[in-house]
């Protein structure tokens, strides 16, 4: 029932945001507009259908892809601080992009080589704690600080040796997050890996809740953790490199959200997983709409989303605080 509320909550606020902007459309202009596309006009049709619709699409898959992965991730790490930064993909993702931007391979080779890099980060994770001779949650853990650490340098590397008028503005706009270059292609692309990786996390739900159970009692029960584990890393890696490599790197939606949606279904992943994606994409366009109508100029997302994640983050541990002491 409250993820049927949700999704259409979803659709209200996704149909109401293609109205907002520094070019306003009130909601019965919109639906008209949908219904009758001559009806906008051609500018207005444009920046609908061209401009607006494609970045809150991208929003919406974005926010669910983010919320998805923190919410698997744990569930698999059976700890609430994780999110997918945690596994070095985020950070691994970033450099991909940022070396991208610096050789000026232009758009498509930013959202492969951030793609490559973000998988590429979780390969070294098992490389690292196969090393290591074990793959238990603290070693993966562990490994993916590492690698998160050593590609967070690199990014660094990477903008000291940019060009401060031209590159270098691009890399810190890119990595701090935005939809603005959001185009019909890329909402193709996401759709297919965020697509398919979503809907194997959501048919698969249930088995996070026998990882849930613990190393000792899932294995009783027949399941062959470390496969299961890290069947889930990679789809939670899926989710968030191909995020990363098509609107930069933003934070806090992906630990945040699964605990507001804890908040309104519990702890069982059949529900927590769906309700999550939901509220993330929810979520995601709404902050998408401040980027754009707040100021004159647009607001990297991932300012808007540290301005408010951190507050409310902070705000449930201490609403929490007796349960995690």
């Amino acid at each position: 029932m409250r993820t049927g509320v949700m999704f259409l909550i979803m659709v209200i606020v996704a149909v109401a945001s293609l109205g907002v902007g520094h070019l306003h459309y009130n909601p019965l202009q919109i639906l008209h507009g949908l219904v009758d596309p001559e009806s906008l006009g051609r500018v207005g049709h444009e920046v609908i259908y061209n401009i607006r619709m494609p970045r809150i699409l991208a929003s919406l898959l974005a926010g669910g892809a983010l919320a998805m992965a923190g919410a698997s991730l744990q569930s698999v790490f059976h700890n609430p601080l994780v999110d997918p930064h945690i596994i070095g993909v985020t950070s691994g993702a970033a450099f991909g992009g940022t070396l991208a931007l610096l050789l000026g391979l232009g758009g498509f080779g930013l959202m492969t080589l951030a793609f490559g890099f973000g998988l590429g980060s979780l390969v070294l994770v098992y490389g690292l704690a196969r090393l290591m001779g074990t793959q238990t949650r603290l070693m993966l853990v562990l490994a993916g600080v590492i690698l998160a650490g050593f590609f967070s340098a690199l990014v660094s590397m990477v903008q000291y040796l940019s060009d401060n008028e031209e590159v270098l503005p691009q890399i810190v706009f890119w990595l701090m997050g935005s939809f603005s270059a959001m185009t019909w292609h890329k909402v193709g692309v996401m759709t297919a890996f965020i697509g398919g990786a979503g809907m194997l996390l959501y048919f698969l739900r249930w088995r996070l809740n026998l990882l849930s159970l613990g190393d000792t009692e899932a294995k009783s029960l027949g399941v062959n953790v470390v496969k299961l584990r890290w069947l889930f890393l990679i789809l939670a890696a899926l989710l968030t490199s191909t995020q990363v490599a098509s609107s930069g790197a933003i934070g806090w939606i992906g630990l945040v959200v699964p605990h507001i949606a804890r908040q309104l279904v519990g702890h069982d992943n059949r529900r927590l997983l769906p309700m999550s994606a939901l509220l993330g994409a929810t979520i995601m366009v709404v902050v998408d709409d401040l980027a754009r109508t707040l100021l004159s100029g647009e607001i990297p997302i991932g300012i808007i989303t540290a301005l408010i994640g951190a507050p409310l983050f902070a705000f449930i541990l201490f609403k929490n605080r007796k349960g995690l002491a």
